[in-house]
């Protein structure tokens, strides 16, 4: 029999049902004042209050544990009292929070804004993923989450040139406004939420644990292995930016044409390269293919320290540009066994833990990754080829094991 095809996403690049229409602009606007945070919070911390950069780093793992407690909650607040209103009530929460660390003139009350901002984000950041399973249905949730990647990636890279233009006036009263600029843009999604429908909301069955998804242990052990896959987003993000500066003769610039050269590889071919990962079975086998990419680009990246500034360029580039494509694949791939291992009803909860697993390694990963990269060079980063192989192999026996299991959980199952 054969399999029908999922509807087309987009038109033009547009998608073609206003839910997702709305979803998306709501998204780009959030993304776009975050790109201008994240280009400048760092400096005018340090440079403008005073604060050390240890106690800026402080502050923010501070925000990165709270994200970490509030994610599977939130998830579960927004299955059970429906998804739309809830997402609604923490982007005003993110909105009305956004601009407060401007405040802050010690790094206590620094960490605690900060904190309470993570809170209302990775709450709402939770929620979505349920609404997006709700609306994105017939297949295409796995295209739409591509489709969101490549959005936010423009909006994250429009943004960081408002956030440059701060850096370029460097006054005060420049970082203020990008912090209130990113309030404007979260206070604007939060108002567009509700031009999304009312979502049902999950009823739990009597006897049922609150927190089902924490005792569905074939989901648990995805979520590890899809948390460890991700941690090559570090190395390239973290990794490779130091060991451009402390082993190779490339200059420090390439670390931005690398980043550019990323998101915008992501914004052109991430939703082509997701189109065949929108089955557990199929998001394995994605997994697989992209790990092989990286591990490639890791080998070639690896090689920069060999030559001179010209070679460490050309290898850089090479390597990224390989790398990229393995990260395209291979997030089709989470996003596969992700969403198709979950109840349709509980999709909250359970992509709540699914971010879980990025956000521990967010906190254990920079230090690993910067061992590996730096400090053993060569030998480390063919350590994290291998261990993206090893990983994304493991996923095929365990996906299927999960896959099994489903009846169990409430999902139907079906093969890709």
């Amino acid at each position: 029999m054969s399999v029908v095809p999922p509807p087309p996403l987009t038109r033009r690049g547009i998608p073609l049902e206003r839910d997702l229409r709305v979803l998306a602009l709501g998204s780009f606007a959030n993304r776009f004042g975050a790109g201008a945070v994240m280009t400048t919070s760092a400096l005018y911390f340090t440079r403008k209050v005073g604060f050390s950069a240890s106690e800026v780093a402080l502050a923010m793992s501070v925000a990165a544990i709270v994200g970490i407690v509030v994610q599977v909650p939130a998830g579960h607040l927004g299955d059970t009292r429906g998804p739309r209103r809830v997402l609604t009530w923490c982007m005003v929460g993110a909105a009305l929070a956004s601009a407060l660390p401007v405040l802050a003139r010690s790094p206590w009350q620094l960490a605690v804004l900060l904190g309470v901002l993570a809170l209302f984000e990775r709450s709402a950041g939770s929620v979505q993923q349920g609404v997006i399973a709700q609306l994105a249905t017939g297949g295409r949730g796995v295209l739409f989450k591509a489709y969101l990647r490549a959005v936010t990636n423009t909006a994250i890279g429009l943004g960081s040139v408002f956030g440059g233009a701060a850096l370029v006036i460097d006054e005060s009263w420049a970082y203020v406004s990008v912090f209130v600029l990113n309030a404007v843009f979260t206070a604007f999604a939060a108002w567009n939420t509700t031009r999304l429908p009312d979502l049902p909301s999950y009823v739990r069955i009597e006897g049922e644990p609150r927190m089902a998804v924490l005792r569905d242990w074939p989901y648990v052990v995805v979520v590890a292995l899809t948390g460890l896959f991700a941690v090559h987003f570090f190395v390239m993000d973290i990794g490779l930016a130091l060991y451009i500066s402390q082993r190779t003769e490339a200059p420090p610039v390439m670390v931005a044409i690398l980043l550019i050269l990323n998101t915008a590889c992501v914004a052109l071919f991430q939703v082509r390269l997701s189109q065949r990962a929108d089955s557990v079975e199929a998001g394995s086998r994605a997994l697989v293919r992209g790990a092989v990419w990286i591990a490639a680009g890791f080998a070639i990246v690896a090689l920069a320290d060999r030559g001179d500034a010209t070679v460490a360029i050309v290898v850089l580039v090479v390597g990224s540009l390989v790398h990229v494509v393995g990260e395209m694949i291979g997030s089709g791939g989470q996003w596969g066994l992700q969403m198709g291992l979950a109840p349709h009803e509980r999709q909250g909860q359970y992509q709540g833990f699914a971010g879980l697993g990025f956000s521990v390694v967010a906190v254990v990963g920079p230090p690993v990754v910067t061992y590996l990269c730096v400090d053993l060079g060569e030998v480390g980063w063919l350590v994290l080829a291998g261990l993206m192989l090893v990983l994304a192999l493991a996923s095929v026996p365990v996906s299927r094991w999960a896959l099994s299991t489903r009846e169990r959980y409430g999902v139907l199952t079906h093969s890709g």
